[in-house]
């Protein structure tokens, strides 16, 4: 494992476009927008042979002040990067991230690679497991890693296949899905596309959508460089549902290695009865498409494929554009340190309770100041 210097997105970027299935999330400019939150980029290679390297993974770390003393924590975002196919290359991987945690003396590692455990609600008559995925999880399973109680990232998703033409793809959704998306039409939604000086008002509905579902958001000069940072690597976009010249929602388009993803949606209370998201979903359907993207991610669903699972609603939204439901094999945490491990991992619910209480407070008096 070797660990890189590169000097430019470009650099980076470059390197993980050699893997077909390589996220978003472990690009240049996913890192530069965590150090804002106080982590520091890693990067790592596995070369093979002089050739191009046969893993990638960015790596995030972050100090912090736990029971009194500084510790670290390490994570990598929907990494590593590697042939999943390639079992004995992925034992090196782990072995060699194992290493490095024992090195770094960090109460514990992160991964949640990008790995498809299979397709389709467990279970059901559509379900396909991936091999590939299970034996990858098997192999963490026997070397000790814990699945993890913080999965950061949405463990399971919806999948839309853009390798076919428009027609086909509003052919194949539910009729239901279909009539809403015309009925927008009919009420004359518009949908734009946007630019720099939409992203303080796009914060705002952010604001105002994460009270009215009750999530939590961070600070506003986070999203805005974030946001920023991907229009002007060209790796996002902004659409906007408009009616009667009124923003009434949008989302923001994340795009690369073929994949755009509805990273972050947000709404108003105005016009929700003329259907804008509807509308948003398939305009952004197209914009991918012209963008080369091959798939198009509607980036979560639920963990549990019934009603008690707080994403069911959304999910219902989700498969009227009948896509493909893909379960990953999530979050997991490597440790050598098992006593500080479980003392951190019991802190956390807390920790994150009063983050969320304190979050959602600071959210309404925001919306509340707008």
């Amino acid at each position: 494992m070797l660990q890189l210097q590169p000097h430019s997105s470009q650099e980076w970027n470059q390197l993980l476009l050699n893997f077909p299935d390589a996220h978003i999330l472990q690009t240049w400019e996913w890192a530069e927008s965590k150090r804002q939150n106080g982590w520091s980029p890693l990067f790592f290679a596995w070369e093979a042979n002089g050739a191009a390297p046969a893993a990638l993974a960015l790596v995030l770390r972050r100090q912090i002040r736990f029971l009194g003393l500084n510790f670290s924590v390490l994570y990598c975002p929907k990494g590593p990067v590697f042939d999943s196919n390639n079992l004995s290359m992925a034992q090196l991987i782990i072995h060699d991230l194992e290493a490095y945690c024992r090195e770094s003396c960090a109460i514990f590692l992160k991964i949640d690679p990008d790995i498809l455990l299979g397709t389709g609600i467990p279970d059901g008559k559509e379900e396909i497991p991936n091999p590939a995925g299970l034996a990858f999880k098997q192999m963490l399973e026997k070397r000790g890693w814990h699945f993890s109680q913080d999965q950061v990232q949405f463990r399971n998703t919806v999948l839309i296949d853009l390798d076919q033409s428009e027609e086909d793809l509003l052919a194949a959704m539910k009729q239901k899905t279909r009539y809403n998306i015309r009925l927008a039409q009919r009420k004359g939604v518009k949908i734009r596309q946007g630019d720099a000086r939409d992203l303080p008002f796009l914060y705002q509905m952010y604001a105002e959508t994460a009270v009215r579902d009750k999530f939590v958001i961070r600070h506003e000069a986070y999203y805005l460089e974030t946001w920023q940072k991907f229009m002007d690597a060209d790796m996002a976009k902004i659409l906007l549902a408009e009616v009667e010249d009124q923003p009434v929602a949008a989302l923001i388009l994340f795009h690369f290695n073929g994949v755009s993803r509805y990273m972050f949606g947000m709404s108003s209370e105005l016009f929700r009865e003329t259907m804008p998201n509807h509308l948003l979903q398939w305009e952004a359907m197209c914009l991918s498409k012209q963008l080369g993207c091959h798939t198009y991610d509607l980036w979560g669903a639920p963990d549990v494929f019934d009603e008690s699972d707080s994403m069911w609603g959304v999910y219902r939204f989700k498969q009227g554009f009948n896509g493909l439901t893909a379960r990953h094999i999530g979050a997991w945490d490597f440790t050598d340190r098992p006593l500080l491990y479980k003392a951190y991992t019991r802190a956390l619910p807390w920790l994150l309770s009063l983050l969320r209480r304190r979050g959602l407070a600071e959210n309404q008096k925001l919306v509340q100041k707008g």
